[in-house]
């Protein structure tokens, strides 16, 4: 539950109003604005880091771009991240060996990742990562670093959960209310030929996280594999939550990664649009959830 001193509990308006002013002060308006060239991602300049820790700690999220192409090096996102306070990763079972995952359109022997939506040419809805997670493995923090773009499609749309939040509880704080039960949102257990993969897990979709009081934000835009608390009040919040986004706020950034750029974010709100390869451009992301949320942010 929400404490009630918290800005995002329901019936605190006037703490709200304070920092959601502060929130929306400068908000930037272009995808462009996100964007900090890097010139050694090892070893960031003062004036390199502040750029991308501001844009974080206004928006949940950066893009930076080095000038290293297309580069098959884990070190690019990894030594960024870290820089950033982003160590435990979330070494989840398709991720490779050192829990950074490969995003590439593939299809392997045993329990093949082509089955699963990332390691496909198709579309991505609306989602945080780590949805499934228990709060044990809650994911804050992410990195996507592009090696290489696909020939045509693969963009992304990025919202921050805190202006997905602030849309939301102008419309309805009833909306948050619902959205914040402990048992508003079920992911049925995974099965395996063997029994349970992985375990229901049943949560909020708004929660507070206890280091800080930062919100957090658990969501997917699919519709099957979900289990939604069955109430009217539950019915609207999640409606409106699609309304927003599947509409055109300004608040939504959209853009594609380009190889050596990479987006380093408080797991915002973010989807990806279908794309084919050729033998030149095989799109190649690679992915860090990590357990932590970015220093200071």
């Amino acid at each position: 539950m929400i404490d009630q001193d918290s800005p995002f509990h329901p019936d605190n308006e006037a703490g709200y109003q304070v920092w959601r002013a502060q929130k929306l002060a400068a908000y930037p308006q272009q995808a462009e604005e996100l964007i900090v060239q890097v010139e050694d991602p090892a070893r960031l300049s003062d004036g390199e880091y502040q750029a991308i820790w501001r844009r974080v700690a206004k928006t949940g999220m950066a893009v930076y771009a080095t000038n290293r192409g297309e580069v098959e090096d884990k070190s690019i996102p990894r030594d960024i991240a870290a820089q950033f306070g982003l160590t435990h990763l979330d070494a989840n079972w398709l991720a490779d060996e050192d829990g950074i995952s490969s995003l590439t359109p593939q299809d392997e022997g045993g329990q093949k990742r082509g089955e699963f939506i990332p390691y496909t040419h198709h579309r991505i809805r609306w989602h945080t990562d780590g949805y499934y997670n228990p709060p044990a493995r809650r994911i804050c923090g992410m990195i996507l670093h592009c090696v290489q773009s696909a020939e045509a499609g693969g963009e992304n749309r990025l919202l921050d959960h805190e202006i997905a939040y602030i849309l939301l509880r102008d419309q309805n704080p009833e909306f948050i209310r619902a959205l914040s039960a402990p048992d508003v949102m079920t992911i049925p257990a995974r099965m395996s030929d063997t029994g349970v993969a992985r375990a229901a897990e049943t949560g909020p979709v708004f929660s507070v996280l206890p280091d800080g009081g930062a919100l957090h934000m658990r969501y997917t835009a699919r519709t099957k594999s979900i289990e939604w608390k069955d109430t009217p009040q539950t019915r609207a919040a999640v409606a409106a939550l699609e309304a927003i986004l599947a509409g055109d706020s300004s608040y939504v950034f959209q853009g594609r990664l380009e190889p050596g750029m990479g987006l380093i974010c408080n797991n915002v709100l973010h989807d990806r649009t279908g794309f084919n390869d050729s033998p030149e451009h095989k799109r190649i992301i690679y992915r860090g959830r990590y357990l932590d949320r970015i220093t200071g942010s």
